[in-house]
């Protein structure tokens, strides 16, 4: 029996009970009240030829009354115990909605007699949505906490260079012209960044699916920061294998750019693999350094939001702590998802798994 049905069952079967204890009642009165006439008062049931033997004597009205009165008893104690049963948690769920709405997220209400299964399962329901929005208003202030932390470096360096311009403190120059760029490029990326990952959280990041040569996309990406790596000591090596799927190719190409970037700015220099392989009918790209990888806690929440291993490194070298979310946004956009294990070069790899979003390749 499913657990939706137990209350009704439950009530059925007190009420049947209620039924078959009235008369049970009336049946040993009758025997108890009878016999006691029948013994103490015989002079009364001497056999007599009634007017209308249809109508009852006065003894069968005073045993009906009896009767119905310990029913009625029997009745009210059971329907107290059954209502008690079944209010104590819907009480609970009323008095906790209330301080839910006025703020208090930790309410949580008590399901009381679990033997109830649709008041147990809706008090579990209530706790789960309480947990869950009380998990969603901390992970806000944390969001918010985060973002304002993120815009407050760029900010404050361009609101300290535009007053010294106004002042003469600074002289015009091409150097702080481009380092002011950098700033504005970097707030706009975050920007970027958010928006995705947001539009993600929510499930209305839209993609542009086309027939794609994802080899090529992999290797124009690739060929875009070939020289900013080469320039930083890592020697890139790309083996693909050609592939034609539909995909958001600017997507793909984002996430291979960002886990080029987070190796470029977290790995040692040395050797950076990427490899392009035909998955099932999809496809997998892994990214893989030399290291030096990082530590089994951190590599659980790598993929969450503003998560940095060494925050003050991150922030040393610009990194936002966004890159890698984007990375999973994208691929769970396309059905797919984005891992990390350790790589045979003796670093990290980053895995992007997306699956054939069409029954067939494009050929």
């Amino acid at each position: 029996m499913s657990r939706r049905a137990r209350l009704s069952f439950q009530i059925v079967v007190s009420m049947g009970l209620v039924s078959v204890i009235t008369m049970l009642i009336a049946f040993v009165i009758g025997l108890i009240f009878y016999g006691l006439y029948y013994t103490f008062w015989p002079q009364f049931t001497e056999p007599a030829v009634p007017e209308n033997p249809y109508i009852p004597d006065p003894a069968d009205y005073l045993f009906l009354l009896i009767s119905v009165l310990f029913g009625l008893v029997v009745a009210v104690i059971v329907a107290l115990r059954l209502a008690k049963r079944i209010l104590v948690p819907l009480n609970s769920l009323a008095e906790n909605a209330r301080r839910i709405a006025t703020g208090d997220l930790t309410a949580r209400s008590v399901p009381g007699d679990r033997s109830l299964g649709e008041t147990a399962l809706l008090v579990d329901d209530f706790n789960a949505m309480a947990e869950r929005l009380e998990g969603m208003t901390s992970e806000m202030t944390a969001w918010n906490a985060a973002i304002a932390h993120e815009l407050r470096t760029p900010l404050t360096i361009l609101r300290g260079r535009l007053q010294g311009l106004r002042d003469g403190v600074f002289a015009p120059s091409e150097a702080l012209f481009a380092g002011l760029l950098d700033q504005v490029e970097g707030l706009s990326r975050l920007v970027d960044d958010l928006h995705i990952v947001t539009l993600n959280d929510v499930g209305r990041l839209e993609l542009h699916l086309e027939p794609t040569r994802i080899d090529v996309t992999v290797q124009q990406a690739v060929l875009s920061v070939e020289n900013a790596l080469r320039d930083a000591g890592f020697n890139i090596q790309v083996v693909t294998v050609p592939l034609h799927l539909y995909c958001d190719a600017a997507r793909i190409r984002q996430t291979l750019l960002a886990l080029l970037d987070n190796a470029r700015r977290y790995a040692v220099p040395g050797a950076v693999r990427v490899e392009l392989s035909a998955h099932g009918r999809g496809f997998l790209l892994v990214v893989e350094d030399e290291g030096p990888g990082l530590n089994a806690d951190f590599a659980r929440h790598v993929f969450e939001p503003f998560s940095r291993e060494d925050a003050s490194r991150s922030r040393r070298l610009g990194g936002s702590g966004l890159g890698l979310s984007v990375v999973r946004a994208i691929a769970r956009a396309h059905g797919g998802e984005a891992r990390y294990r350790a790589s045979s070069l003796g670093g990290s790899a980053f895995e992007l798994e997306i699956p054939a979003t069409l029954p067939g390749p494009v050929v």
